[in-house]
């Protein structure tokens, strides 16, 4: 079986030097780059299996880059950031990243990201069939990530709010705890001060004209986490 191609976007070598080592005992082909211009230049949606992106970077920015990319394609992407605010994260994963993993890390941690946002890839292709879940006259499409009203009018939301929609969505009449949520969306743990999902819960009420004081779709349950009120269908679409 081919191996899987990881491209390392990374400013300093050492780190480069010792994540591509990592990732080729572990499996993967993996090409570097060190820089915006070196990545379009090593990028080609075919042979590229998940793209690894440094925040921090000389010229073009990675938040930048990531948007572009989205753009151009639907392959994985995994953040690195030395930034500790949440809102920062929330930027790449509103841009299109499927995993933001913070600086320093082990890489091993490194590789349980790219074997998971991998994984899930592998699910959303290989699903056979559309089916769209349906609530209080909302209609998600996981397959299309479209989400519509229910007068039926289109709902623009970024990635990161409409994969914590669609947990939501699956997970009915259940409290999720902010651990849980992130790990279902993003596949990691929350630290202590980790006000992510807060963020994102807060956004994704306000498309979805969700009043948090007299809730008709998302509850805050204190002390424990979210709860999605209403009752979802699954049809298909």
């Amino acid at each position: 079986m081919e191996k899987p191609t990881a491209l390392l976007v990374d400013d300093d070598p050492d780190i480069l030097e010792l994540l591509a080592d990592y990732l080729e005992r572990n499996g993967f082909a993996v090409v570097t780059a060190d820089d915006g211009e070196a990545m379009w230049r090593q990028f080609g949606p075919e042979r590229i299996a998940v793209v690894v992106l440094d925040v921090m970077l000389p010229g073009e920015d990675g938040l930048s880059l990531c948007r572009r990319l989205r753009d151009r394609s639907d392959v994985p992407i995994v953040m690195l950031t030395a930034r500790g605010e949440a809102t920062d994260r929330i930027v790449g994963l509103e841009l299109g990243a499927d995993y933001y993993l913070p600086k320093p890390f082990d890489p091993r941690e490194l590789l349980a990201a790219i074997n998971s946002v991998l994984r899930r890839s592998r699910q959303t292709h290989a699903s056979v069939g559309r089916h769209c879940l349906r609530f209080d006259g909302w209609t998600l499409d996981p397959a299309r990530q479209d989400l519509t009203d229910p007068e039926g009018e289109p709902v623009s939301l970024g990635s990161a709010e409409f994969r914590l929609l669609e947990v939501l969505a699956r997970n009915p009449q259940r409290v999720l705890s902010r651990d849980e949520l992130l790990t279902l969306t993003h596949g990691r743990e929350a630290g202590p001060f980790d006000r992510a999902i807060d963020i994102l819960v807060s956004r994704l009420r306000a498309h979805l004209d969700d009043d948090p004081r007299n809730p008709r779709l998302i509850r805050t349950v204190r002390a424990a986490g979210y709860l999605f009120l209403p009752d979802v269908e699954r049809r298909p679409c």
